[in-house]
């Protein structure tokens, strides 16, 4: 009896034992749960969200996993928070979302004239927000992991074409908030903070007139029936600067193999990533732009001085506020320019 005791407890120590060998894996791996706003078969999901997903779980071996939701756990305007507070481990937005100014730095990337290539535009507007302008202490709480911007900005009306300020008075505009905000009011709009998901029933009813919005969100949103003008300059007419975080909290609980695999896909790299497929969905939409009929012209040679004045009113402006943290925004704005191949 005592060797049949003693049998079952070596027995029961090598189950517990191998039971523990067993679970090991299944402890040591993370699933991330990223909320997602845009829709489900939007190209910077598609393209760019889902296969960054795909090469964090392929650079961990499998130890890291992202799931994205197919619903948002909030709104739009409220995704940054909700990676600080833990809602979600990982989000996206637009930094001119939130209307306060915690993301003052990040306004380098909305001015005018920044670029028409969303590839080099978004890897200058990372290293340069992330590097000399400290994006991170702008991103508190959590893990910044990518910044990015789209293509150019358009002005697109479904009342007249753009050529003076005249043309633009009165007009009532979508806008997303941030610099464009401020310069289309210089402009004469009267101008309506909105998501983006919220634009098509707006436009589609007639409680806007217009909207600045990219090439490619014509077609992502339904929007080319309801439009006919489009109004373009170099660089574009203004831009818009997103985040990609991670709750701050749950990277620590990455180990720290892990965490220098993830950066090495994020970052730069995440830039490059997101960029191109900004892009290829600008292109795309550009020839159901030209099919729906909708005329796109560049703005005339006065009115383009006249944005240029206005845009370099706010640039100071910016630049003279982040002066008093120590930073150079003119020196910024050069560089990311520079960078991007446009002059102004």
């Amino acid at each position: 009896m005592i060797h049949l005791k003693n049998a079952l407890r070596v027995s029961l120590a090598g189950a517990t034992a191998a039971i523990a060998l067993t679970a090991a894996p299944a402890f040591a791996e993370t699933e991330l749960v990223m909320s997602s706003w845009l829709p489900p078969r939007h190209p910077i999901v598609v393209n760019a969200m889902t296969h960054w997903a795909e090469q964090v779980e392929e650079v961990t071996d499998g130890r890291v996993t992202v799931r994205i939701l197919a619903r948002p756990l909030g709104e739009p305007p409220a995704h940054f928070d909700m990676a600080k507070d833990g809602v979600a481990d990982i989000t996206y937005g637009l930094h001119s979302f939130t209307t306060d100014d915690r993301f003052t730095r990040s306004r380098i990337g909305q001015f005018s004239f920044i670029g028409d290539d969303a590839v080099t535009s978004s890897q200058a507007f990372w290293n340069i927000y992330s590097g000399p302008l400290e994006a991170q202490q702008e991103h508190e709480g959590t893990k910044l992991l990518g910044l990015f911007v789209h293509g150019p900005g358009v002005l697109w009306s479904n009342q007249r074409q753009a050529e003076t300020k005249d043309d633009i008075a009165g007009q009532k505009i979508r806008v997303p908030g941030g610099y464009i905000a401020d310069l289309m009011s210089d402009l004469g709009a009267e101008t309506l903070f909105m998501s983006s998901p919220e634009v098509y029933e707006k436009l589609s009813r007639g409680v806007i007139d217009g909207v600045t919005f990219t090439y490619e969100a014509l077609t992502a949103f339904n929007l080319t029936d309801d439009l006919k003008f489009g109004m373009t300059v170099p660089g574009g007419l203004y831009n818009t600067t997103w985040f990609l975080v991670m709750n701050e909290a749950k990277w620590g609980e990455i180990s720290p193999e892990d965490q220098a695999a993830i950066e090495g896909i994020s970052g730069e790299a995440f830039a490059e990533l997101v960029g191109t497929a900004w892009n290829d969905a600008d292109a795309a939409a550009m020839d159901k732009i030209s099919e729906a009929g909708i005329q796109i012209a560049p703005a005339p040679d006065a009115l383009l001085e006249e944005i240029k004045t206005d845009a370099e009113k706010y640039e100071k402006a910016w630049a003279d506020a982040i002066a008093e943290g120590g930073y150079d925004g003119a020196a910024a704005l050069s560089d990311l320019r520079a960078a991007t191949g446009v002059s102004f």
